[in-house]
């Protein structure tokens, strides 16, 4: 919630302006406002029944080919802005491949500096609060950039920097802590249980960069029907996204999780590889850091594709062998038809709509 509501605006100008030129509708406010709702219902449909069968599907691709199916149908292929379109294709390579390559990375630390270690238990409590530190600052960089400025307050680069590090070295010291007084846990049930209370951190930094990015898909057709709406039929590339409509992508994802996220949170936890907390933390941590500078610098990347790459990560550092290729395979394929299906049930509710308001 805190994600999609302090950190969701500049991915949604680029859903909501970049896929298509809106000023090509302002002769046709109606048509537009119609297009809008469709790609929404279209782009829900087919994520209703991914989540359904437990895929792993992309939220941005789905809204992306919903738009593009609106497009298509009511003023021709040209009209689609294909640079955009192919710009953010390219993150089913470019986003799963920074996640895994960093997620291999990050695990490989860990087993370097704790997990091999003589005495696990000691190195984890003197190296987990350094990774904490890192998650709070990621975190909180994002927080002071974009969600402060939200509230009126603006801080210079000096100032958001500061602002990271404080809350970073403040994370890192309650984290020391946790572990001090869990050390002889620790020691009895092993290492891996500190990276357990590792995982409550990176966890929380996961859902915060996955609303940050992901509240686009939602609000960045509503956001452009509010503003049509609001302006009296005056179609802008340029209005802002309303607080409100922020908080409504924000309760709609929370609500979506709860109802719908089981399926698809076995098939990325179980079905790639098995996880344990320091394999779990290393893939959160990446795909986190990863959906986080692509929110910051609003480009609209999946965070579900982010987030496999990052367990298919941490697995390749455990060896090829320690991966579920089918799964992989499976959902892939459920990949590559996501834009052509939120394409054809936009099409589909754009003329089921069009009849009922005789537009």
């Amino acid at each position: 919630f805190l994600g999609a509501y302090l950190a969701g605006g500049e991915v949604t100008s680029t859903i909501r302006k970049g896929i298509v030129d809106p000023s090509i509708y302002q002769k046709n406010p109606d048509i537009f406002i119609i297009g809008m709702m469709s790609a929404s219902l279209g782009a829900g449909l087919w994520l209703v029944l991914a989540s359904k069968r437990g895929w792993p599907v992309s939220t941005t691709h789905s809204i992306v080919g919903a738009i593009i199916g609106f497009v298509i149908i009511s003023k021709g292929y040209s009209n689609v802005s294909w640079g955009t379109v192919v710009s953010i294709a390219s993150s089913w390579v470019t986003s799963p491949l920074v996640s895994a390559i960093l997620a291999f990375v990050l695990f490989l630390s860990a087993k370097k500096l704790i997990l091999d270690k003589r005495n696990p238990g000691k190195a984890a409590i003197k190296i987990i609060p350094f990774y904490s530190f890192y998650v709070a600052l990621v975190i909180s960089l994002v927080i002071a950039k974009k969600g402060l400025s939200k509230t009126g307050l603006i801080l210079n680069d000096q100032e958001v920097i500061l602002f990271g590090i404080l809350i970073g070295v403040f994370t890192a010291f309650v984290t020391y802590i946790l572990l001090i007084r869990n050390s002889e846990n620790i020691k009895k049930n092993g290492v891996e249980s500190a990276f357990a209370i590792l995982m409550i951190i990176s966890a929380s930094a996961m859902a915060f960069a996955h609303g940050s990015n992901d509240v686009a898909n939602a609000i960045g057709p509503l956001s452009a029907v509010v503003s049509t709406v609001q302006s009296e039929g005056m179609i802008s590339s340029q209005s802002g996204v309303q607080p409100w409509v922020l908080f409504v992508g924000a309760i709609g994802i929370v609500f979506g999780l709860t109802i719908l996220g089981k399926n698809v949170i076995k098939t990325v936890g179980e079905n790639i590889t098995t996880l344990t907390p320091s394999l779990g933390f290393s893939a959160e941590l990446a795909t986190a850091s990863t959906v986080v500078v692509a929110s910051y610098i609003g480009f609209p990347i999946s965070t579900t594709h982010t987030l496999v790459g990052g367990v298919i990560g941490v697995g390749l550092a455990k060896g090829v062998g320690h991966l579920n290729l089918a799964s992989i395979g499976k959902i892939v394929t459920s990949w590559l038809i996501t834009i052509p299906a939120g394409a054809t049930l936009c099409i589909l509710f754009y003329v089921i709509l069009r009849l009922i308001f005789n537009v």
